[in-house]
């Protein structure tokens, strides 16, 4: 398991998205699997820096681990910006014209869809937002 601790700022998503991809180059993630990784890491780390400490800053840590039976990446992001619950919020209507829809959402939805499992918590003053994807 390797960990990454950096500021919570969008500048900062290509070293997040090296760090992770680092990570995966010792295993055998097929190419699918790691660009579905990718947009859900891209799309979480975004939230955070986005939201997380408005109007301020603060850290982000993103932890990579593999598991062994079944084979699985897990991705766990923590930060102690303001508490919120990304699972929460109802699933946008993907089936509804675009005009229609409600503004946001549709990013987390994907994560949802893509990775086997997404879990999050509130704990120590902490987000905890955990995803798994099985290789």
């Amino acid at each position: 398991m390797r960990e990454l601790e950096i500021e919570a700022s969008t500048e900062n998503l290509e070293k997040v998205l090296a760090f992770v991809d680092g990570q995966l180059e010792g295993y055998d993630c097929p190419m699918k699997a790691q660009m579905q990784i990718d947009i859900a890491v891209e799309e979480i780390f975004v939230n955070i820096s986005h939201y997380a400490y408005h109007p301020g800053t603060g850290t982000a840590v993103i932890r990579v681990e593999v598991s062994g039976e079944p084979s699985a990446v897990i991705v766990t992001f923590s930060d102690r910006g303001i508490p919120y619950d990304p699972l929460a919020k109802t699933d946008p209507d993907v089936a509804a014209p675009a005009d229609e829809r409600e503004i946001g959402g549709l990013g987390i939805y994907m994560v949802k869809k893509s990775m086997d499992s997404i879990d999050y918590e509130y704990r120590d003053g902490q987000n905890i937002l955990r995803i798994r994807k099985n290789i």
